[in-house]
């Protein structure tokens, strides 16, 4: 690497990450595996998440350059371990946006959004099968993905082959009878499943919706941390103590913190 490199530059990025791998580079960096860096590759998504909800622009280009490094030190590693090289990483996502866009790349005319997403998947069935992978349109789920987001995303892949309500108001009914069944419930363990056929079909009516269930609860649960944390200060600036408060004096105090978080 120069010795004043062009900050502004990927071979720069991946000049600096093959020093830190290097025998005489950084103890911590030496270390790591891929399986060792799984939780910071998920964390950083997190994190880019954050930067997105918050609509902070200038956040957002540093946590995207934090999950670039994991990008980049997972290449690494799989260079040194002789598996794949940077040229293949790019090489396989430029080929494959040219193949699945062939209504800008080649010849193919579609209509609107919504028949881009089903040739796409089309297109990603037909390589399953040319790679002899698991043919079913749910194989490329990834397992690892948070459970509302999972149950959204299955129901989405099967939706676009076809499998799905004629209408809203038949996957309301469908909640109504999986509230009544979890009501019937006998045992803890029926509860926990009937319990989860409502999640997943509240996962299916947000998808109908348009809404992103991964980001509509994590909004409300942030809304939930601002009210709290509000009772919070309220407590401390009367001198009580949150926990010493009845039920009825704590609903009054969330009234009043509601309140206030909407005057900010």
């Amino acid at each position: 690497m120069p010795e004043s490199p062009d900050m502004g530059q990927f071979a720069t990025l991946v000049g600096i990450i093959a020093r830190l791998r290097a025998p005489d580079g950084c103890p911590w960096d030496r270390k790591q595996t891929h399986q060792s860096l799984r939780e910071y590759v998920l964390e950083e998504c997190y994190e880019v998440l954050d930067a997105l909800d918050a609509a902070d622009s200038k956040k957002l280009c540093g946590e995207l350059g934090d999950l670039m490094l994991q990008i980049v030190l997972q290449t690494q590693i799989a260079h040194e371990a002789g598996e794949f090289e940077m040229a293949d990483v790019l090489t396989e996502i430029n080929a494959k946006l040219i193949r699945r866009h062939p209504h800008v790349f080649g010849n193919i005319t579609v209509k609107d959004a919504a028949e881009v997403s089903n040739n796409w998947e089309q297109i990603k069935q037909g390589e399953r099968k040319d790679r002899g992978d698991d043919p079913s349109v749910l194989a490329s789920v990834p397992k690892s993905m948070p459970a509302l987001a999972y149950s959204q995303e299955l129901q989405g892949r099967v939706a676009r082959v076809g499998f799905d309500w004629k209408d809203d108001e038949g996957v309301i009914d469908k909640l109504v009878e999986e509230v009544k069944e979890f009501k019937e419930t006998q045992s803890p363990v029926q509860q926990a499943e009937e319990f989860g056929d409502i999640m997943f079909t509240l996962a299916n009516i947000a998808r109908r919706m348009n809404i992103d269930l991964e980001t509509t609860l994590r909004e409300a649960s942030n809304k939930f941390y601002r009210r709290f944390t509000m009772m919070e200060v309220l407590c401390r600036q009367r001198m009580v103590k949150f926990a010493d408060l009845s039920f009825d004096e704590q609903n009054l105090l969330w009234d009043e913190a509601k309140r206030l978080n909407q005057l900010r």
